[in-house]
């Protein structure tokens, strides 16, 4: 099950290169690895030859006696003495200096290796750092916006029925939800997941489950989706607020875009074991055409299963499998877990696991 969950990969024969132009990711890392291998296999050939040469040299200078030496070369023979003890002192010793030579030219060649990596993840982080802050600023001013217009409606100098009054204070919500979201972005891009407290203050799992309900019912009514909210835990968990609400919010989502229209999507939440668990079902196709352990692997994305042509309707929003890899990272991160419970052709659900927090103040 996943806009979010993978698509396998077919190969027949050979595994196909990836193109260049396609992917130049890919080929650029294929490019650095046959790097790396002639490196290894130019070094080697160096210690391998290094190695034979000083055997050789010790040996010959560890011919005994010398004056026998001289004896056997005045007397033109070619047989030369050597101690065997001495012979192996001398490989032992070649053989440690050729290993740590080895070791400290692969640490060399491994720095330089990871050198892009690196690089590349710094650029990563700075760029969530750009975008998120901003955003930060236009959200902020839409956030002032829709607060200065219910201070108008409630005071009288503007007019709104009671449908829009409800509608913008839904708006409220919504923009400083996507305030925290991107403050969240910048902490995590940052290294600290917990924000500047150092401890995320702990929130009540279903309080996050029913404001997401309250976002998502727009889009789950386009889909002609039912929503349902079934709760038997009040659980408490020390997950940033802004993170909790983008994990429940990916998987819920992730449900509405694979349920069938008429179809119901579900949200659980139960105690169990110390942890708190929020279960989300959907009544789709279940997953196919990859592992479900894979659904969570960054841009892994499914074909429409036989007979959900509901899927290819046009009413279906594009997936980038992002989603549910998010999902994966925010649990890891706070000391939790996400699974497939289980899927099939009646549906599939997802489970999302985090530790329960037993102070709630």
């Amino acid at each position: 099950m996943s806009g979010l969950r993978g698509r396998g990969r077919r190969r027949t024969g050979a595994q196909a290169l990836p193109d260049p132009e396609a992917n130049p990711e890919a080929a650029a890392l294929q490019a650095a690895a046959r790097s790396i291998g002639r490196q290894i296999v130019l070094v080697s050939g160096l210690v391998v030859v290094g190695a034979l040469a000083l055997t050789i040299a010790w040996v010959l200078h560890q011919t005994v006696p010398q004056e026998r030496l001289e004896q056997v070369a005045a007397a033109g023979q070619g047989e030369v003495f050597v101690s065997a003890t001495d012979v192996v002192a001398g490989l032992v010793v070649l053989g440690v200096a050729g290993v740590v030579f080895a070791g400290l030219v692969t640490v060399v060649i491994a720095r330089r290796a990871v050198r892009p990596l690196g690089e590349a993840l710094r650029l990563q982080r700075q760029f969530v750092a750009d975008a998120s802050h901003e955003l930060r600023t236009p959200l902020a001013v839409l956030d002032a916006r829709l607060q200065a217009l219910q201070r108008k409606i409630a005071g009288g100098a503007a007019t709104a029925d009671e449908h829009v009054t409800s509608d913008l204070a839904r708006l409220r919500d919504d923009s400083r939800a996507l305030v925290d979201i991107v403050g969240d972005l910048l902490e995590a891009a940052g290294g600290d997941p917990a924000g500047p407290a150092g401890v995320p203050e702990p929130v009540r799992i279903d309080d996050a489950v029913a404001d997401v309900l309250r976002s998502m019912s727009v889009l789950a009514d386009e889909r002609g989706v039912v929503l349902r909210h079934d709760s038997a835990t009040a659980s408490w968990v020390r997950v940033p607020r802004a993170s909790l609400r983008r994990a429940v919010l990916a998987l819920l989502d992730n449900a509405i875009g694979h349920a069938p229209p008429g179809s119901t999507v579900t949200l659980s939440t139960r105690d169990q074991r110390g942890s708190a668990v929020l279960a989300v079902t959907d009544e789709g196709p279940g997953i196919t055409g990859i592992e479900p352990a894979r659904v969570f692997d960054r841009f892994a994305r499914s074909e429409p299963a036989d007979g959900a042509s509901w899927r290819t309707s046009g009413g279906t929003r594009p997936s980038f499998g992002i989603g549910l890899a998010l999902v994966r990272e925010i649990a890891v991160r706070h000391g939790g877990s996400v699974r497939v419970a289980s899927t099939s052709a009646a549906g599939t659900t997802l489970e999302l696991v985090l530790p329960a927090s037993t102070d709630t103040t």
